[in-house]
């Protein structure tokens, strides 16, 4: 790989590249470009890692691992316009989360469908502060918390997050109410709402 020369006219026009030319770049193995992509995507990415890791080390050493396989895996990468690169390495993200979960053999407790289904009003998330919402997730369960990053935050079905877990559609079902009951429990108490 080549050093990064700062100085260089050619990084300066880097730093203004689109998007389709950053993945050109980056397919063609262009350090400059990578570095540039992971200066752009880094802390995204981590903050996206923090919420289903919930330790800083585990979400740093997550991001790295995910920028391994993003760059790996460049070349099987097919751009469809903006947005689908970010799409496209949120997914790896979240998959080596679920990886490093599964390394510990995480559990989820299986709920019965009789519980009370409690669901966010409007006047509830009007009120919400976003850190406190954000440090009661990182409290919830790790089976509550990721089945609720993967549905609330990630848009994937509970056929999706059932198929990626291995559990079954309704235990990520129950692991959603149950989630949302502990997290409204926890914001009454803490007076977010």
């Amino acid at each position: 790989m080549e050093a990064l020369d700062y100085q260089n006219h050619d990084y300066k026009h880097s730093t203004q590249l689109d998007e389709a030319e950053l993945v050109t770049r980056c397919k063609a193995f262009d350090a400059t470009a990578q570095k540039l992509l992971y200066e752009k995507y880094a802390e995204k990415m981590y903050g996206l890692c923090f919420r289903y890791l919930a330790t800083e080390d585990e979400a740093e050493d997550t991001v790295t691992e995910g920028f391994v396989k993003i760059f790996a895996k460049f070349n099987s990468f097919e751009y469809r316009g903006k947005g689908s690169l970010e799409g496209w390495m949120k997914r790896i993200m979240v998959n080596e989360s679920l990886m490093l979960l599964r390394k510990r053999r995480q559990s989820f407790v299986e709920i019965s469908q009789s519980d009370a289904k409690m669901k966010f009003s409007n006047n509830v998330d009007q009120k919400l502060i976003e850190e406190d919402i954000i440090e009661e997730i990182k409290k919830l369960p790790k089976g509550y918390r990721t089945v609720f990053n993967l549905y609330a935050i990630e848009g994937y079905s509970h056929k999706e997050i059932g198929e990626k877990l291995g559990i079954s559609e309704n235990t990520s079902k129950s692991q959603l109410s149950k989630a949302r009951a502990s997290l409204i429990k926890s914001l009454v108490r803490i007076g977010a709402i």
